[in-house]
Protein backbone atom coordinates (compact mmCIF):
# COMPACT_ATOMS: atom_id res chain seq x y z
CA UNK A 1 0.00 0.00 0.00
CA UNK A 2 1.07 3.58 -0.75
CA UNK A 3 -0.11 6.80 0.85
CA UNK A 4 -0.46 9.89 -1.34
CA UNK A 5 -0.75 13.54 -0.32
CA UNK A 6 -1.46 16.60 -2.41
CA UNK A 7 0.37 19.78 -1.44
CA UNK A 8 0.71 23.33 -2.65
CA UNK A 9 3.78 25.50 -2.31
CA UNK A 10 4.97 28.90 -3.48
CA UNK A 11 7.52 29.84 -6.12
CA UNK A 12 8.11 33.55 -6.72
CA UNK A 13 4.58 34.32 -5.54
CA UNK A 14 2.92 31.67 -7.74
CA UNK A 15 1.10 28.60 -6.34
CA UNK A 16 2.48 25.22 -7.48
CA UNK A 17 0.91 21.81 -6.94
CA UNK A 18 2.64 18.52 -6.17
CA UNK A 19 1.74 14.96 -5.19
CA UNK A 20 3.86 13.08 -2.66
CA UNK A 21 3.81 9.26 -2.68
CA UNK A 22 4.84 7.74 0.64
CA UNK A 23 5.55 4.20 1.81
CA UNK A 24 2.66 2.90 3.90
CA UNK A 25 3.29 3.52 7.61
CA UNK A 26 2.55 -0.13 8.36
CA UNK A 27 5.39 -1.34 6.10
CA UNK A 28 8.06 1.25 6.93
CA UNK A 29 10.82 -0.12 9.17
CA UNK A 30 12.56 3.23 9.63
CA UNK A 31 12.12 6.85 8.61
CA UNK A 32 13.28 7.35 4.99
CA UNK A 33 16.23 9.68 4.48
CA UNK A 34 16.35 9.74 0.66
CA UNK A 35 13.55 10.71 -1.73
CA UNK A 36 13.03 11.05 -5.47
CA UNK A 37 11.73 14.24 -7.07
CA UNK A 38 10.37 13.87 -10.61
CA UNK A 39 11.38 16.74 -12.89
CA UNK A 40 9.02 16.46 -15.85
CA UNK A 41 9.86 17.20 -19.47
CA UNK A 42 7.78 19.76 -21.24
CA UNK A 43 5.37 20.86 -22.15
CA UNK A 44 3.87 18.24 -19.84
CA UNK A 45 2.23 17.93 -16.46
CA UNK A 46 3.11 15.79 -13.46
CA UNK A 47 1.48 12.48 -14.53
CA UNK A 48 3.67 12.11 -17.63
CA UNK A 49 2.91 10.19 -20.81
CA UNK A 50 0.49 7.30 -20.15
CA UNK A 51 0.79 8.14 -16.42
CA UNK A 52 4.39 6.96 -16.33
CA UNK A 53 5.46 9.34 -13.52
CA UNK A 54 2.41 8.48 -11.43
CA UNK A 55 3.24 4.79 -11.81
CA UNK A 56 6.94 5.40 -11.11
CA UNK A 57 6.26 7.39 -7.93
CA UNK A 58 3.89 4.74 -6.61
CA UNK A 59 6.34 1.96 -7.41
CA UNK A 60 9.16 3.81 -5.65
CA UNK A 61 6.98 4.40 -2.60
CA UNK A 62 6.02 0.72 -2.64
CA UNK A 63 9.76 -0.04 -2.47
CA UNK A 64 10.13 2.23 0.58
CA UNK A 65 11.34 5.36 -1.26
CA UNK A 66 9.25 8.56 -0.96
CA UNK A 67 8.67 10.24 -4.31
CA UNK A 68 7.13 13.51 -5.46
CA UNK A 69 5.87 14.73 -8.82
CA UNK A 70 4.84 18.33 -9.41
CA UNK A 71 3.85 20.90 -12.04
CA UNK A 72 6.18 23.70 -13.07
CA UNK A 73 4.82 27.21 -13.11
CA UNK A 74 2.45 27.53 -16.04
CA UNK A 75 1.81 23.77 -16.39
CA UNK A 76 -0.94 21.46 -15.12
CA UNK A 77 -2.51 22.83 -11.95
CA UNK A 78 0.26 25.30 -11.13
CA UNK A 79 -0.04 29.05 -11.58
CA UNK A 80 2.26 31.30 -13.60
CA UNK A 81 3.72 31.47 -17.08
CA UNK A 82 5.02 28.40 -18.90
CA UNK A 83 8.80 28.21 -19.15
CA UNK A 84 11.50 26.10 -20.83
CA UNK A 85 13.43 23.22 -19.30
CA UNK A 86 16.54 25.36 -18.80
CA UNK A 87 14.70 28.04 -16.81
CA UNK A 88 13.04 25.97 -14.05
CA UNK A 89 15.73 26.05 -11.36
CA UNK A 90 13.54 28.08 -8.99
CA UNK A 91 10.63 25.66 -9.52
CA UNK A 92 12.85 22.67 -8.71
CA UNK A 93 14.31 24.35 -5.61
CA UNK A 94 10.84 25.25 -4.33
CA UNK A 95 9.66 21.67 -4.93
CA UNK A 96 12.62 20.24 -2.99
CA UNK A 97 11.87 22.62 -0.11
CA UNK A 98 8.22 21.50 -0.06
CA UNK A 99 9.13 17.80 -0.37
CA UNK A 100 11.56 17.91 2.55
CA UNK A 101 9.08 19.85 4.64
CA UNK A 102 6.39 17.25 3.89
CA UNK A 103 8.78 14.38 4.74
CA UNK A 104 10.98 15.78 7.55
CA UNK A 105 13.23 12.70 7.73
CA UNK A 106 14.60 13.32 4.23
CA UNK A 107 18.27 14.31 4.03
CA UNK A 108 19.05 13.61 0.37
CA UNK A 109 17.21 14.06 -2.92
CA UNK A 110 17.52 12.19 -6.20
CA UNK A 111 16.31 14.15 -9.22
CA UNK A 112 14.64 12.03 -11.87
CA UNK A 113 13.78 13.20 -15.37
CA UNK A 114 12.96 11.99 -18.86
CA UNK A 115 14.25 13.75 -22.00
CA UNK A 116 14.49 17.50 -21.32
CA UNK A 117 13.38 16.80 -17.73
CA UNK A 118 16.67 14.91 -17.42
CA UNK A 119 18.50 17.91 -18.89
CA UNK A 120 16.77 20.23 -16.40
CA UNK A 121 17.86 17.91 -13.57
CA UNK A 122 21.47 18.00 -14.74
CA UNK A 123 21.45 21.81 -14.93
CA UNK A 124 20.09 22.10 -11.39
CA UNK A 125 21.94 19.34 -9.52
CA UNK A 126 25.35 21.01 -8.93
CA UNK A 127 23.67 24.08 -7.43
CA UNK A 128 22.04 22.31 -4.45
CA UNK A 129 23.98 20.22 -1.91
CA UNK A 130 20.80 18.31 -1.01
CA UNK A 131 20.81 16.63 -4.43
CA UNK A 132 22.95 13.49 -4.20
CA UNK A 133 21.74 11.53 -7.19
CA UNK A 134 20.49 11.86 -10.77
CA UNK A 135 18.21 9.35 -12.45
CA UNK A 136 18.26 10.23 -16.16
CA UNK A 137 15.93 8.55 -18.66
CA UNK A 138 16.86 9.17 -22.33
CA UNK A 139 18.52 12.56 -21.67
CA UNK A 140 17.95 15.37 -24.16
CA UNK A 141 21.23 16.57 -25.74
CA UNK A 142 19.74 17.62 -29.07
CA UNK A 143 21.77 19.30 -31.77
CA UNK A 144 21.08 19.21 -35.50
CA UNK A 145 24.34 17.36 -36.06
CA UNK A 146 23.73 14.83 -33.30
CA UNK A 147 20.16 14.13 -34.36
CA UNK A 148 21.23 13.63 -37.98
CA UNK A 149 24.03 11.29 -36.97
CA UNK A 150 21.71 9.22 -34.76
CA UNK A 151 19.11 8.99 -37.54
CA UNK A 152 21.69 7.83 -40.08
CA UNK A 153 23.20 5.25 -37.76
CA UNK A 154 20.02 3.81 -36.26
CA UNK A 155 16.90 4.67 -38.28
CA UNK A 156 18.24 3.83 -41.72
CA UNK A 157 19.97 0.69 -40.47
CA UNK A 158 16.73 -0.47 -38.83
CA UNK A 159 14.83 0.15 -42.08
CA UNK A 160 16.88 -2.57 -43.80
CA UNK A 161 15.31 -5.11 -41.43
CA UNK A 162 11.80 -3.65 -41.62
CA UNK A 163 9.29 -5.88 -43.45
CA UNK A 164 7.16 -2.85 -44.40
CA UNK A 165 10.15 -1.31 -46.19
CA UNK A 166 10.64 -4.40 -48.34
CA UNK A 167 6.90 -4.63 -49.05
CA UNK A 168 6.92 -1.03 -50.30
CA UNK A 169 9.99 -1.75 -52.38
CA UNK A 170 8.40 -4.83 -53.95
CA UNK A 171 5.16 -2.94 -54.63
CA UNK A 172 6.97 -0.05 -56.28
CA UNK A 173 5.81 2.38 -53.57
CA UNK A 174 9.31 3.20 -52.36
CA UNK A 175 10.71 6.52 -53.65
CA UNK A 176 14.50 6.06 -53.82
CA UNK A 177 15.13 9.62 -55.00
CA UNK A 178 13.41 11.17 -52.01
CA UNK A 179 15.08 8.73 -49.63
CA UNK A 180 18.52 9.48 -51.09
CA UNK A 181 17.93 13.23 -50.86
CA UNK A 182 16.90 12.87 -47.22
CA UNK A 183 19.95 10.73 -46.43
CA UNK A 184 22.31 13.23 -48.09
CA UNK A 185 20.75 16.11 -46.18
CA UNK A 186 21.23 14.24 -42.89
CA UNK A 187 24.81 13.40 -43.87
CA UNK A 188 25.58 17.10 -44.43
CA UNK A 189 24.03 17.95 -41.04
CA UNK A 190 25.96 15.20 -39.26
CA UNK A 191 29.22 16.59 -40.63
CA UNK A 192 28.44 20.18 -39.67
CA UNK A 193 29.90 19.69 -36.20
CA UNK A 194 33.41 19.47 -37.67
CA UNK A 195 33.01 22.77 -39.54
CA UNK A 196 34.57 25.72 -37.69
CA UNK A 197 32.01 28.34 -36.68
CA UNK A 198 32.48 32.04 -36.04
CA UNK A 199 31.45 33.23 -32.54
CA UNK A 200 30.57 29.67 -31.53
CA UNK A 201 27.79 29.47 -28.90
CA UNK A 202 28.14 26.73 -26.29
CA UNK A 203 25.98 23.78 -27.38
CA UNK A 204 23.53 21.88 -25.21
CA UNK A 205 25.86 18.84 -24.91
CA UNK A 206 28.70 21.14 -23.85
CA UNK A 207 26.51 22.79 -21.18
CA UNK A 208 25.31 19.38 -19.99
CA UNK A 209 28.87 18.07 -19.77
CA UNK A 210 30.01 21.07 -17.74
CA UNK A 211 27.20 20.59 -15.20
CA UNK A 212 27.63 16.82 -14.92
CA UNK A 213 31.35 17.29 -14.39
CA UNK A 214 30.59 19.67 -11.52
CA UNK A 215 28.12 17.28 -9.88
CA UNK A 216 29.79 14.89 -7.41
CA UNK A 217 26.82 12.62 -6.68
CA UNK A 218 25.74 9.34 -8.24
CA UNK A 219 24.18 9.11 -11.69
CA UNK A 220 22.09 6.41 -13.38
CA UNK A 221 21.51 6.79 -17.13
CA UNK A 222 18.76 4.58 -18.61
CA UNK A 223 18.69 4.46 -22.43
CA UNK A 224 15.96 3.01 -24.63
CA UNK A 225 17.16 0.93 -27.57
CA UNK A 226 14.42 2.13 -29.93
CA UNK A 227 14.67 5.86 -29.27
CA UNK A 228 16.69 8.36 -31.30
CA UNK A 229 16.99 10.75 -28.33
CA UNK A 230 18.67 7.97 -26.35
CA UNK A 231 20.89 7.02 -29.29
CA UNK A 232 21.98 10.62 -29.75
CA UNK A 233 23.07 10.65 -26.10
CA UNK A 234 24.84 7.30 -26.52
CA UNK A 235 26.66 8.73 -29.53
CA UNK A 236 28.37 11.29 -27.31
CA UNK A 237 30.51 8.55 -25.79
CA UNK A 238 31.53 7.42 -29.25
CA UNK A 239 32.36 10.85 -30.66
CA UNK A 240 33.76 12.68 -27.61
CA UNK A 241 36.67 11.46 -25.44
CA UNK A 242 35.58 13.90 -22.72
CA UNK A 243 32.06 12.47 -22.60
CA UNK A 244 33.45 8.92 -22.75
CA UNK A 245 35.61 9.61 -19.72
CA UNK A 246 32.72 11.18 -17.82
CA UNK A 247 30.34 8.29 -18.50
CA UNK A 248 33.01 5.75 -17.53
CA UNK A 249 33.46 7.37 -14.13
CA UNK A 250 32.77 5.03 -11.19
CA UNK A 251 29.91 7.23 -9.96
CA UNK A 252 28.01 6.83 -13.26
CA UNK A 253 25.97 3.73 -14.07
CA UNK A 254 24.46 3.07 -17.49
CA UNK A 255 21.56 0.74 -18.24
CA UNK A 256 20.31 -0.07 -21.75
CA UNK A 257 16.80 -1.39 -22.38
CA UNK A 258 16.77 -2.94 -25.89
CA UNK A 259 13.50 -2.45 -27.75
CA UNK A 260 12.09 0.16 -25.36
CA UNK A 261 10.72 3.40 -26.82
CA UNK A 262 11.20 6.96 -25.59
CA UNK A 263 8.52 6.92 -22.86
CA UNK A 264 8.67 3.20 -21.94
CA UNK A 265 5.09 2.91 -23.19
CA UNK A 266 4.71 -0.84 -22.64
CA UNK A 267 4.18 -1.92 -19.05
CA UNK A 268 7.09 -4.37 -19.30
CA UNK A 269 9.44 -1.51 -20.25
CA UNK A 270 8.04 0.74 -17.51
CA UNK A 271 8.46 -2.04 -14.91
CA UNK A 272 12.03 -2.76 -16.00
CA UNK A 273 13.01 0.92 -15.88
CA UNK A 274 11.50 1.14 -12.38
CA UNK A 275 13.28 -2.02 -11.29
CA UNK A 276 16.61 -0.62 -12.45
CA UNK A 277 15.99 2.62 -10.57
CA UNK A 278 15.09 0.85 -7.33
CA UNK A 279 18.06 -1.54 -7.58
CA UNK A 280 20.42 1.38 -8.22
CA UNK A 281 19.17 3.26 -5.17
CA UNK A 282 19.30 0.18 -2.93
CA UNK A 283 22.92 -0.38 -4.04
CA UNK A 284 23.95 2.87 -2.33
Amino acid sequence: MVEERALTFACKGERLLGIVSLPAASTATEAPTRGVLIVVGGPQYRAGSHRQFTLLCRALAGAGIPAMRFDYRGMGDSEGTQRGFDTVDLDVRSAIDAFMQAVPSLREIVLCGLCDGAAASVFYAPTDARVRGLLLFNPWVRTEEGAARATLQHYYRARLFDKDFWRKLAAGKFRPGAALASALRLLRQSRAASTPKQDKVESLPERMYRQLERFDGRVLVVLSGADLTAQEFAGLAQSSPAWRGLLNDARVTRCDLPGADHTFSLRAWQDEATRQACAWMRAW
